[in-house]
Order: C-alpha cells, then structure tokens, then sequence
C-alpha cells in the first residue's frame, strides 16, 4: 500500500476510535500542504480538545519533523487544544505528547519500545 494511502487510513481509523470514545472528531485532509499548519486530527467531547499528528508504520521507530513538531504545539497552543502524537506501529496504536519524544542529530524519534499510552489510557 501506497505511504499516504496508508497515513490516510491511519487517519481514517484513529477518527472512528474517538468517535468510540464519545468525541467529536475529524481528518483535516490535506493536513501538511497549506501554508498554514493543520494536525493531522482534530477532535473534541466538549470540555477536552485533542490535536493529533497520526503516523503509521511497519518498523519499530517513528521519525519526526522538528518543525512539524513545533508547528504541532504552535496550532494546539493557539487552538487550546493539547497537543498529542498517535503512531501506528503496523497493529498497534500508541499515543505520545511532544515531550516524549527523543531529539536525534535532525529529527524527533520514538520507538515502539518507548514508553507510549494506549487510547484507554489517555484520559480521554
């Protein structure tokens, strides 16, 4: 399957979960191609609003944009959303929040491995 088709699905399914847990939720299509930042995920149960950049993989890390991070906060900041990062790690979901994660020389990482909440544990 095609990267971004697979991001999309990622995107797609990580809705439904919100939605399952009683939130309000949507995919900002095209998230990362305006000269303004979107999240990838923008939901909310009327008293806790959560922006979302969703990743999907098949190996046991994820790389991050610093930029892209920093964009993240930026949005949430403004929106009064907080901030959250939803990785797919091929089956399974897990959930960090920018602070989680670890600088390398260019980029933000997180492994599988790595201390990371499931949707149950989220406070949602």
């Amino acid at each position: 399957m095609a990267t971004k088709a697979k991001g999309s699905n990622a995107e797609r399914e990580l809705v439904t979960m919100l939605w399952g847990l009683g939130f309000a939720a949507i995919r900002a299509a095209g998230s990362g191609v305006s000269r303004f930042y979107s999240p990838d995920v923008l939901a909310s149960n009327g008293s806790k609003i959560v922006a979302v950049e969703c990743k999907s993989t098949k190996y046991g890390y994820q790389y991050f944009d610093p930029e892209q991070i920093r964009q993240l906060k930026e949005f949430s900041r403004i929106f009064g959303a907080e901030p959250w990062l939803a990785v797919k790690f091929s089956t399974t979901w897990k959930f960090f929040k920018p602070e989680d994660l670890k600088p390398t020389k260019n980029a933000f990482v997180v492994m599988k491995k790595d201390f990371g909440r499931t949707i149950s544990e989220l406070g949602l």
